[in-house]
């Protein structure tokens, strides 16, 4: 019996998933002090850390998460803040009611997750909600070598955006499983 991806995800944030640790990486922070603030979308944005720590340095912020439950967290850890921030249920790669352009995408452990007609669909969306000369920034597991189990992505998937996007950064690194994955910042064209 194949469980879907909601179920999953639904089950997980009834305690505390490991992936929610109620702390903004370096990565967001190093990126908030070298850009100006702006419009920013948090694909994924579960329970709303990251998005409330953009909006806290001034950043007009839309999250969107596909369960419920992380997103009414979100909605309550926002109002013991001093900003807003619009979070919303919905499925990233239809993000409707979701208006571009925006001059930062975000996607801490989202896009390794989705199907590849999800993959192509996001990619599609994030090109069109980008504004250009706007920057997204991704972090992802990396699938190598023959492996197919587990979340994440190969090569062909990441060079996928590059068509549409440059990449003008990645930091490889490994998660605490010694799995690996990267940071990658992505910069639509003005063109």
């Amino acid at each position: 019996m194949k469980f879907s991806r909601k179920f999953f995800f639904s089950l997980w944030y009834w305690r505390q998933p490991p992936w929610d640790t109620n702390i903004t990486p370096p990565e967001v922070y190093q990126f908030i002090e070298h850009h100006p603030a702006g419009r920013a979308l948090d694909l994924g944005c579960g329970t709303g850390t990251n998005a409330i720590t953009l909006a806290q340095h001034g950043w007009q912020v839309s999250g969107i998460d596909f369960v419920a439950k992380p997103i009414r967290v979100a909605r309550k850890k926002v109002k013991q803040t001093q900003v807003q921030v619009d979070f919303r249920v919905g499925d990233v790669t239809r993000p409707e009611g979701i208006n571009g352009p925006f001059d930062l995408i975000l996607d801490i452990g989202c896009f390794h997750n989705l199907s590849s007609q999800g993959m192509e669909a996001y990619r599609t969306n994030v090109y069109r909600l980008l504004k250009p000369g706007g920057n997204f920034l991704l972090y992802t597991f990396i699938r190598t070598g023959d492996s197919e189990s587990g979340n994440g992505v190969d090569e062909a998937n990441l060079a996928a955006f590059s068509p549409r996007l440059n990449l003008v950064q990645r930091e490889n690194g490994l998660e605490r499983s010694s799995r690996p994955s990267a940071w990658l910042t992505f910069r639509k064209g003005n063109g």
